[in-house]
């Protein structure tokens, strides 16, 4: 508006002669009226005396204003305020001095209504209010269900961790949807089978070894009260049974043992006494050791020898190792078998191989021999003897000595063991 008011001003040729003159008047109201509609507002000219001398509604002509606009257009300086009336609403007064020839001859005041203004704004405020309505509600119900997607699942969470707080480890959640949830599920599930799988083979240790325990004890207790049961006893059967009670307790060493060297093994600052070893004097000293065992199935033990290599290792740990897969090998090869024990060397790793022709290993088992707790096959291993801890105690030996075991089987064909140690010096 000011703009346009300046325009106006600058437009026309008004001076005290122009006034005087009616002709030049008339033509200069004229231009006023038909500016004042074209711009769609009231123009108003007034003299330096504050007084209406055009109209273009023909109605203050004649008037003094003493508006603050007009005072501020006779002193050289535009003005534009807003005021409100209860008839005509919202108005914009606009002034500008008039100047001719550097002098201030007067000045133009313009009247606007701003009520389509305010009649937008308010259509704006109220779609906005609006909007904000109905966001506000589309939030709600969007963090409603969100909450409902996001809180479903952890509830199912909550309630299989409680069931699993209470003791039932197999506990499974079932998540439908193809995000994170659905990846820690499935971790979750994952560590659940895992766990019940854990304690049923520490059940199942438990048991075994209970058995174990038990059975030698009941022995002895058997022979034991037998001798003190009996008044006269002749010094044969005194030395027989003295000798059974002997073996059973052989028994019990060997289980008792077993449980401490894991225990021992899974010591986090264990410190293995590494020294400068032929693993080919260590192999012969083993197989000397356990040949007469093998001798009693008549199984043949046979050892090849393709390098003669010397390495840094525990001795002591190593041999109870390799003492524990050959025991098993013996153990499980049946009579008249055959057992070839061999040492070489390939790529970096010194491989000591232990191959039978015994009753081999189900597939589905071979990824589970080296877990604590874990029994192929829980009668054959209490018919042999055993407390189901050997190969997990030669796979924590190995690897700790930063090594690792390997192992093919067939069943009713034999099983092969590949003991992989890093060559660290050189052979020899």
């Amino acid at each position: 508006m000011l703009a346009k008011t300046n325009i106006i001003a600058n437009d026309i040729d008004y001076s005290n002669e122009s006034r005087s003159n009616s002709i030049i008047y008339e033509i200069i109201k004229n231009e006023v009226i038909n500016y004042s509609k074209e711009i769609n507002s009231r123009i108003i000219i007034l003299d330096e005396e504050k007084t209406v001398t055009i109209d273009s509604k023909e109605e203050f002509e004649g008037e003094k204003f003493n508006h603050s606009e007009v005072n501020s257009a006779l002193k050289g300086k535009s003005l534009s305020n807003e005021y409100y009336y209860k008839k005509y609403g919202h108005i914009m007064y606009t002034s500008v001095p008039l100047i001719l020839n550097g002098k201030i001859e007067g000045a133009v005041l313009t009247s606007t209504s701003i009520d389509n203004i305010y009649t937008r704004v308010d259509d704006i405020k109220k779609a906005l209010y609006l909007i904000s309505i109905i966001s506000i509600i589309s939030i709600a119900v969007i963090s409603f269900i969100l909450a409902n997607i996001f809180s479903k699942p952890i509830q199912k969470f909550t309630n299989a961790i409680m069931n699993m707080a209470r003791g039932n480890l197999n506990q499974r959640v079932e998540i439908k949807t193809n995000d994170e949830f659905k990846q820690l599920a499935n971790a979750f599930n994952i560590m659940s089978t895992k766990l019940d799988q854990v304690d049923l083979q520490r059940k199942d240790f438990v048991a075994n070894v209970s058995h174990e325990l038990r059975t030698p004890l009941s022995s002895i207790k058997l022979l034991s009260g037998s001798l003190l049961h009996q008044d006269k006893v002749d010094e044969e059967i005194y030395k027989e049974f003295l000798s059974d009670i002997d073996s059973e307790v052989d028994r019990l060493n060997n289980i008792i043992d077993d449980l401490l060297s894991l225990v021992d093994l899974d010591k986090e600052k264990l410190n293995l006494n590494y020294k400068a070893t032929y693993i080919n004097h260590l192999l012969e000293k083993i197989i000397s050791r356990l040949n007469p065992l093998a001798k009693e199935k008549n199984i043949t033990l046979k050892y090849n020898e393709f390098n003669k290599i010397q390495i840094n290792l525990d001795k002591n740990k190593i041999q109870q190792a390799i003492i524990n897969i050959l025991h098993n090998a013996i153990k499980y090869t049946p009579e008249n078998g055959a057992i070839d024990v061999s040492l070489y060397s390939k790529n970096k790793d010194v491989i000591i191989e232990i191959t039978d022709d015994g009753i081999g290993i189900p597939e589905k088992d071979l990824e589970h021999i080296f877990e604590r707790f874990y029994r192929v096959d829980k009668a054959r291993t209490r018919n042999t003897g055993g407390t189901g801890l050997g190969l997990a105690i030669a796979n924590q030996i190995v690897i700790l000595h930063q090594g690792k075991i390997e192992v093919k089987s067939e069943i009713n064909k034999g099983t092969s063991f590949y003991i992989k140690l890093p060559l660290n010096d050189t052979i020899v």
